[in-house]
């Protein structure tokens, strides 16, 4: 009897576990095309009052002038607090940030709350491809800690290489329930013709709810895209 039983346990053990791994796999696809579906939609109402912690991806060049631009029509009371992040090889963007928050505390905006952050790089310019492994692989567990420690329920970015990590992240947490975080793409006004590598790694993945162009014939060669004018 005895040798019945445990027969009957070793046979079913993997049974079962295969089962619970079809399951686990079903619930998690069914999970990722429903955060597809709802990409882009309207989510629930919020009251006015109600906060939106925004992290802010900030680049080097014209990206981060760009997004200050975009910040300056921004409703300050509403998206905070704000999380800037920008490359730890970049000495400028957060300087500039800080300058921009310091501007609304002296004209008298209330409620400002900012804290500024910076993350590795995947890749320096230059960088071989080998060595670049190891560097994703950090520069991808430090913007895991980031957007744990965050976990924004806006993400605000116009093109610089660090967005893409965080993205994906916050696409992967919508996926796990851990948080809906809502992702807002600008390109960057240089891109007349195409887009740039990171717009078009979100722009067809479609982890960005709301993509936004700058240049009429972009958003008809890309129609998913909404044409918002230019920002400089």
């Amino acid at each position: 009897m005895e040798k019945n039983t445990s027969c009957f346990f070793s046979n079913s053990s993997p049974n079962l576990v295969i089962t619970c791994f079809v399951a686990f796999i079903t619930i998690i696809l069914v999970r990722f095309l429903y955060v597809i579906y709802r990409t882009g939609k309207p989510l629930n109402k919020r009251t006015p009052q109600q906060t939106l912690s925004t992290l802010i991806v900030l680049g080097s060049g014209g990206h981060t002038a760009e997004m200050i631009n975009l910040l300056l029509v921004l409703q300050k009371d509403r998206f905070t607090p704000r999380f800037y992040i920008a490359a730890a090889t970049d000495n400028m963007s957060l300087q500039k940030a800080r300058v921009f928050e310091n501007s609304l505390a002296d004209s008298g905006v209330k409620g400002i709350s900012a804290e500024f952050m910076q993350i590795y790089r995947s890749r320096e310019v230059g960088q071989s491809y080998v060595t670049s492994v190891w560097t994703t692989l950090v520069a991808t567990a430090h913007a895991l800690w980031l957007m744990i420690k965050i976990r924004p329920q806006v993400v605000l970015c116009n093109g610089p290489g660090t967005c893409i990590p965080l993205c994906v992240i916050a696409f992967i947490f919508k996926v796990v329930g851990i948080r809906w975080s809502s992702i807002f793409y600008v390109e960057s006004i240089a891109r007349v013709k195409r887009l740039s590598l990171s717009g078009l790694l979100l722009y067809k993945l479609q982890i960005a709810d709301q993509f936004f162009v700058q240049w009429p014939q972009l958003q008809r060669k890309y129609p998913r895209a909404h044409y918002a004018g230019c920002l400089m």
